[in-house]
Formats: structure tokens, C-alpha cells, sequence
């Protein structure tokens, strides 16, 4: 018998208790992941902005409103 009064089979059933409350952890942790992870979910419930701000940023990327304005101006010139 241990010092502080506990038998062996106290100590199994703590030990029994720490993990089924482990293995709820484990499983709420799975299900957190699965949802922070749905990347396609969230793109879907998502799509009109994720479009705008795709072409937006291709849009930004291209050179914007300046490269726009330059290609409608070498074009006005090349006609005349």
C-alpha cells in the first residue's frame, strides 16, 4: 500500500477515468480539424466574394487602372 492511502486499483481506475476523458479529447480535437480544414466548404459558402477578390487581385496584379488606360491610349494612337 502506497504512502498516501490510495491502493492499486484506486490508482487503475484514475488511470481508467484520465483516459476515456483522452480519448473525448482526441475525438473533439478530429472534429475541430475536419472543420477548420474544409477549405472547399468554406469556399463554397463563399463564392461571390472569393470570385471579386480573385478578380480583383489578378485585376491589381495585371498593373489596374494604369496599364488599362495605357493599352486604350496605344490603341487610340495605333488607329489613327
Amino acid at each position: 500500500m502506497a504512502r498516501n492511502g490510495r491502493t492499486a486499483a484506486d490508482v487503475r481506475g484514475d488511470i481508467a477515468r484520465e483516459r476515456e476523458g483522452l480519448a473525448d479529447a482526441v475525438d473533439e480535437l478530429r472534429k475541430g480539424i475536419g472543420e477548420v480544414t474544409d477549405v472547399k466548404g468554406k469556399l463554397q459558402a463563399n463564392l461571390p466574394a472569393v470570385a471579386a477578390a480573385a478578380a480583383g487581385t489578378g485585376f491589381f496584379l495585371a498593373g489596374g487602372i494604369g496599364a488599362t488606360m495605357r493599352f486604350l491610349a496605344r490603341r487610340g494612337r495605333d488607329r489613327r
